[in-house]
């Protein structure tokens, strides 16, 4: 896009502005290559991203281009989670989306590499590139390595679940101390298949990354090396003319899915998908993902649900491995795109499971099926998403009592408060996409039933969503959301709710006549949104189409 600026007598003052840089007229003669870095000083997987943008700049250096390094925001949901801050969790991501837009039109970039690891930081950068369409790239921060306390390793979920444990007496406060010191021991996305590392993994089978992006930790050399070539893969882009449209097509996209599947990642892996789906004008909805769950082993048990981390997964050969199995059984489409301008399959035909503990292979499988269900029923007409993968066997079909909560904290403090038992289903409601407004996480609660011991005992439905870190029966995005008149509105304290994950289904066990006098006197519930979550609420979509923003209003 920049050859507009070079050529042009009449974009002499544009020129004069690029020289204002300190660039020269070799430099502003090449392509302009855009690196957007999530760099900040508040996020643990953001605070060593300038080391990884300095290794992109040598790149691009090396591959003939001119780099040019641009902020972007990101949001730590460790830091946010169970506060008001949350709300702006998954806004951001559109945020990221709209900004990345800004900068690249306005700016005339040719191409870009994105340096992300966050949460909503990864989506809201694809979501942005697919939409630009100029050559891009991405690498990401890498992982933290695990804590260990007591001679097991910990992570950002154990100091949640560790709170939950003080609260029942298990663990000491000044044990608690000590977890809060060592849980998270440096730089990086936290150590688990949490959402970060799930899409940071997703970006190595979508073809936007190079191999090893998942898992090379974020403090290794190896992570220092995968940027480098980025820098020059990006080059070689830029000459190609290869856009992320031609990368992200909907063989890519199912490829990505399928990774997810066998990862046993992240339930927000789901709205993150469609919403980037919708970017490249592809059709997907949770039917169609759920096809794939169904097909597709799971190959991985992953922290939360076990401790085996992301390093644990390098070790065991890492992504490309995991499709190398997968592609024995032809679920993965290794003819698809990427962005180190080859078929996917030239990237992962040499991988192989180095620690069938870690990657199991694709005859022995932890599970015949992917890690996340979609469940439908009257509870949930649109849809609800599960983490499977995090669920104990004795809660896949699961018959309960109702206890509402129209929000969080309400739950939390009935949760430590003794106020939940086992066989109770915790309902919690008007924090969906539109009622929270921004769809809140819910690890405090989840977090609050494994400290006390009631997670093999207690499910959670929520039209909010989860954490990474969640494990358990623990029910998000239940679609249509309370605030659109769902019926998870209607749910009254004592009403059977009955959940069968392996069948799809989650249903309220009320006659309809009653739920329809019920809606009768429906109040509602208000909240004092302002500024951006305004904004927000007014054009947010439903969970079930990825809580992406109208484009027609």
């Amino acid at each position: 896009m920049s050859q507009e600026l070079k050529t042009s007598m009449e974009k002499a003052p544009q020129r004069a502005l690029l020289k204002a840089l300190g660039l020269t007229d070799e430099e502003i003669g090449k392509p302009l290559i855009a690196i957007v870095s999530a760099k900040s000083e508040i996020v643990p997987g953001h605070i060593h991203l300038d080391r990884i943008t300095d290794a992109v700049k040598a790149g691009v250096y090396a591959g003939g281009c001119t780099p040019i390094v641009l902020p972007a925001i990101g949001v730590c949901d460790g830091i946010a989670m169970g506060h008001k801050g949350m709300r702006y969790s998954l806004p951001s991501r559109e945020l990221i989306a709209d900004s990345v837009e800004t900068m690249l039109i306005a700016h005339m970039f040719d191409g870009a590499v994105f340096v992300p690891n966050c949460d909503k930081v990864v989506p809201g950068m694809l979501m942005g590139a697919a939409r630009v369409n100029i050559p891009s790239a991405f690498v990401s921060g890498g992982p933290m390595e695990s804590g260990i306390f007591h001679g097991k390793k910990v992570g950002l979920s154990s100091i949640f679940e560790g709170v939950g444990a003080v609260k029942k007496g298990a663990l000491s406060r000044d044990e608690l101390d000590e977890l809060e010191s060592v849980a998270c021991p440096g730089c990086g996305s936290c150590c688990g298949m949490y959402t970060a590392n799930s899409m940071n993994c997703i970006l190595e089978a979508l073809g936007m990354a190079l191999p090893g992006n998942g898992t090379a930790l974020a403090a290794s050399a190896d992570r220092v090396r995968i940027a480098k070539h980025t820098g020059e893969a990006i080059c070689t882009l830029v000459r190609d003319a290869i856009t992320p449209r031609m990368i992200m097509t909907k063989r890519a996209l199912t490829n990505a899915l399928t990774l997810d599947m066998a990862l046993g990642a992240s339930t927000n892996t789901v709205l993150h998908m469609l919403a980037i789906a919708a970017e490249c004008n592809i059709t997907l909805d949770l039917d169609f993902v759920n096809g794939i769950s169904n097909k597709t082993p799971t190959l991985c048990k992953l922290s939360p649900s076990s401790e085996t981390d992301m390093a644990d997964l390098g070790r065991a050969g890492g992504v490309m491995a995991v499709l190398h199995e997968l592609a024995k059984k032809g679920l993965i489409d290794g003819s698809a795109s990427t962005v180190h301008n080859c078929a996917l399959a030239d990237e992962y035909e040499h991988a192989h499971v180095i620690d069938e503990s870690v990657i199991h292979k694709i005859d022995n499988p932890v599970s015949p099926v992917g890690g996340i269900t979609v469940l439908k029923g009257n509870l949930a007409e649109l849809g609800a998403v599960v983490k499977r993968a995090g669920v104990a066997k004795n809660m896949m079909n699961f018959t309960g009592k109702a206890k509402c909560f129209n929000s969080e904290e309400d739950a939390v403090n009935a949760i430590y408060s003794g106020r939940i038992s086992k066989g109770d289903v915790v309902v919690i409601r008007y924090e969906g996409p539109i009622g929270g407004p921004g769809m809140r996480e819910m690890l405090a609660p989840t977090a609050a039933l494994c400290g006390m011991g009631l997670d093999n005992d207690v499910a959670l439905v929520t039209d909010g969503r989860f954490s990474g870190a969640t494990h358990g029966a623990a029910v998000g995005h239940v679609s249509p959301e309370a605030a659109e008149g769902g019926k998870i509105a209607l749910v009254a304290d004592g009403d059977i709710i009955k959940i069968d994950i392996p069948g799809g289904k989650i249903n309220l066990d009320v006659p309809a006549k009653m739920l329809d006098a019920r809606r009768k006197k429906l109040r509602p519930k208000d909240n004092d949104a302002s500024g951006w979550l305004l904004r927000y609420q007014n054009l947010v979509t439903s969970a079930s189409t990825g809580a992406v923003l109208k484009k027609k209003f």
